[in-house]
């Protein structure tokens, strides 16, 4: 009988990774533009904690996170403490207490890492990088517009801008249920039906919807179509207040930004179980995975609120790769003041410890600095 031998250094959990160079950088820059767009539009900068007691960090919107969330006990307190898996809600948190008396509408942003106690098959990471907005204190569609033109351009800042942003309405499909009155297995049949775009299922099960839940089931695609096949289906009540929110949220965005890319799918819901209005979903040409994700939402007092989330690894593997920083070696003799002027243009030095000038190409360099004057490597 043998020992097994012990894991390898390197292996990290599932759904764990290194980030190495040059991405480990990239993606730090890539935030921190985003983060400068953001605050110019004058969001400000909270950073709530990595873990909090655990009834406070799943109360309201953070309940919908819950199952994805970590649990340990404090050795401190002995109380359960979570380990964040969305910042949205601690945002949220702070909104109604530590900012409850700040003037409305509130205007925060945000960016830090997440952890997920599993991640899917489209998505195995379980460390995410979050950036996003949050918009709190007002109804108004120019809100939710407001969110999507600066999200919109934040992902320009870093390259990406062919985005598509997709809206949905979370609520309308259970809202039209409702007022039909189906219940029990007919009820869940139904929903299982338009979560898989299954319109001849659709028709099987709605009863009286089936027609205009196809309709809108198939109106999917381009914002005008989707429109309007919801201006057409004369939908009642919460259903009819929701298609004027979202058709007049169209109308902001194209009157701030109208080359934004923007479908629509009416009947969209999965995964936005605490959302109450018009969501977003970020896309871009080419890629199936979402770069960002967001919508409206009421924190745990009550309060309206939109916002966006932007995936900082998704962004990183969307936005074209930087041209990389031209490295200068710096002999012990080069003139300090130059070095600075270089690195203040953008070049990083290497700095001598030794002898190692003869291997500064293995190291990467592509200049060498001689007294005050830039040379290229291996041109003295």
């Amino acid at each position: 009988m043998t020992d097994d031998p012990p894991p390898h250094p390197a292996l990290l959990p599932a759904g764990l990774s290194d980030l190495l160079p040059p991405e480990a950088e990239q993606e730090a820059r890539a935030v921190a533009l985003v983060m400068e767009v953001f605050g110019s539009h004058g969001y400000r900068r909270v950073k709530p904690p990595l873990m909090e007691f655990s009834d406070s960090l799943l109360a309201g919107s953070g309940a919908a996170v819950a199952e994805q969330t970590f649990r340990l006990v404090d050795p401190d307190s002995q109380r359960v403490l979570g380990l964040r898996a969305d910042i949205t809600p601690q945002v949220a948190r702070i909104a109604a207490s530590r900012l409850a008396d700040a003037p409305r509408p509130l205007r925060l942003c945000y960016a830090g890492q997440c952890l997920r106690v599993r991640g899917s098959q489209i998505a195995p990471d379980r460390q995410i990088g979050q950036a996003g907005i949050e918009l709190i204190g007002s109804t108004n569609p120019a809100a939710d517009a407001e969110i999507v033109v600066v999200g919109a351009e934040a992902l320009g800042v870093i390259g990406i801008t062919r985005a598509s942003f997709d809206l949905t309405l979370p609520p309308l499909a259970p809202a039209l249920i409702d007022a039909a009155g189906i219940n029990g297995p007919h009820r869940e049949a139904l929903a299982h039906a338009l979560d898989r775009k299954d319109a001849a299922a659709v028709a099987r099960h709605g009863g009286e919807l089936a027609g205009p839940l196809t309709d809108l089931l198939l109106a999917s695609g381009p914002a005008d179509r989707a429109l309007a096949a919801l201006a057409a289906a004369s939908l009642p009540g919460e259903a009819g207040l929701l298609a004027e929110q979202l058709a007049a949220t169209v109308a902001s965005i194209r009157t701030l930004a109208p080359d934004l890319r923007l479908t629509i799918d009416p009947i969209e819901f999965r995964g936005f179980r605490y959302h109450t209005g018009v969501c977003m979903t970020v896309f871009t040409p080419g890629r199936t995975e979402e770069l960002g994700r967001g919508g409206r939402y009421l924190t745990a007092e009550r309060e309206p609120a939109t916002g966006l989330t932007l995936y900082s690894d998704a962004l990183l593997r969307a936005a074209p790769a930087p041209v990389a920083r031209p490295l200068v070696y710096l002999p012990a003799n080069a003139d300090r003041e130059a070095a600075r002027r270089l690195r203040a243009e953008g070049h990083a030095t290497l700095g001598a410890l030794g002898r190692e000038e003869a291997e500064a190409g293995r190291l990467g360099c592509t200049h060498v600095l001689r007294g005050s004057r830039l040379v290229p490597l291996g041109r003295d």
